[in-house]
């Protein structure tokens, strides 16, 4: 059900060529996308409604759900349900307010300062995927740091659903109505991106898009980044589990069979320097994976070349392993887990000890589950309140500190062969400065 990498042996000098990783080609996908953004810049609404019902089967009068959805969904919402979103926002917002940043004021030399000030994006569009799952988790995910950020204006937007009438799924407005949304869309793809990032007769532009999405989101954020920001182009979800004897192979199968569950693509892999555990997890996956509703969906992605157990020598070379990987969740079931964990550099989130599992992150940990995928935890971070946050220096010198630091400038100035800069300086001064 799921293949074995054996690098007990040693370590190659390229890791991340031989560690499993899912095929996501944004790059083909581009040329695919690229018509369905410029039909949405010259059409707008037109070009979305025509997407919509190719796309989606649905037929649309306009793309904006009514308020009046928005409410109907809460109030038919199983009480449950709402019982278990509303904390999942309490916790969420725990978290994220104590993100916020506060203005830095640093007193350089006498009269002269540089503060940093920290200003919320404008506008930002919010993206909750709704394929084969729907995840009113993520509208909680997007929403909550924007909000704490101080975003002025946010929309979010969903796929449209056949079955629910052209809406977006009734838990994704729900939770949208939770957070005192009221402006969403039922849109998705890449022309959901494109919506908000030319606007439409009914959605005004956006400065910022976010959220999870497929290839045809990411391939859409990659071709129009730099009209708009971007959190990242999040590829297929994906587990890494750092596992030692001490680790339970029935935790550890349940952990990687609850992310296979999102997708056909979705990696799920196992380092461990255990035979044991290994032969345990093997297993356990076929009984587990019998019991589950979506049975296909996660045998096809533990049978992927995106998943696998990764046998290594010891704990330290599972570190370099994972360091390497860089995954979306990084799970440590270890012994003296917390400080294996503070050894690890490269990971969107970490997920310490047999009962700090993926899913809690996916819902009630508190932290954010819109995360670099693909490896790139290596040089980005997932979703946070900075995200949505600007920080500009603003810089105030006055006279007599000008004078102190004038010399030096043109100096430089010279040196970079930009003699402008310099006279800029002389010019406000009634003496010649020293060469």
């Amino acid at each position: 059900m799921i293949s074995r990498i054996d690098l007990r042996e040693g370590l190659p000098r390229d890791l991340r060529a031989v560690l499993p990783r899912a095929e996501l080609d944004v790059e083909a996908a581009l040329e695919k996308v690229r018509p369905i953004c410029d039909d949405v810049r010259h059409r707008g609404v037109l070009a979305l409604r025509e997407l919509t019902k190719r796309f989606e089967g649905v037929e649309q009068t306009s793309t904006r759900v009514p308020v009046e959805a928005i409410a109907e969904a809460l109030a038919t919402l199983d009480p449950k349900v709402r019982v278990a979103l509303e904390e999942s926002i309490r916790r969420a917002r725990l978290v994220h307010r104590d993100q916020r940043r506060s203005d830095v004021t640093t007193r350089v030399v006498p009269g002269g300062t540089v503060t940093e000030r920290w200003v919320p994006v404008e506008r930002v569009g919010l993206y909750v995927p709704g394929g084969r799952a729907v995840y009113p988790s993520s509208v909680i995910m997007n929403v909550v740091p924007a909000q704490e950020a101080g975003v002025g204006s946010l929309a979010v937007t969903s796929p449209a659903q056949a079955d629910f009438g052209g809406l977006p799924h009734p838990s994704i407005l729900a939770a949208c109505a939770l957070l005192g949304v009221d402006e969403v869309y039922a849109v998705g793809g890449a022309q959901a991106v494109a919506m908000f990032a030319y606007g439409t007769q009914e959605c005004p532009p956006a400065t910022m898009v976010t959220g999870p999405g497929n290839i045809w989101v990411a391939a859409a954020k990659r071709l129009l980044k730099g009209r708009i920001g971007i959190d990242s182009e999040a590829g297929p979800t994906e587990i890494a589990i750092l596992a030692d004897r001490t680790a339970d192979p029935v935790h550890v199968a349940a952990d990687l069979i609850s992310q296979a569950e999102h997708d056909v693509i979705a990696a799920a892999v196992l380092v461990t320097d255990d035979e044991e555990l290994a032969a345990g997890v093997e297993k356990e996956l076929p009984a587990q994976v019998v019991a589950t509703r979506h049975s296909a969906r996660i045998t096809e992605a533990l049978g992927g070349r995106q998943s696998g157990i990764v046998l290594v020598a010891g704990i330290d070379d599972g570190l370099e392993v994972v360091n390497a990987y860089a995954a979306e969740h990084l799970e440590i079931q270890t012994a003296d887990a917390a400080a294996v964990a503070a050894r690890v550099r490269n990971a969107g989130a970490i997920f310490i000890g047999p009962y700090s599992p993926v899913s809690l992150g996916d819902y009630l940990a508190g932290s954010n589950h819109v995360l670099p995928t693909g490896g790139c935890a290596c040089h980005s971070s997932g979703l946070s309140v900075r995200s949505f946050l600007r920080g500009i220096h603003v810089v105030d010198y006055g006279r007599e500190a000008l004078a102190e630091a004038a010399a030096h400038v043109c100096v430089l100035a010279d040196t970079e062969d930009l003699p402008a800069h310099g006279a800029a300086i002389r010019a406000r001064f009634d003496w010649e400065l020293p060469s």
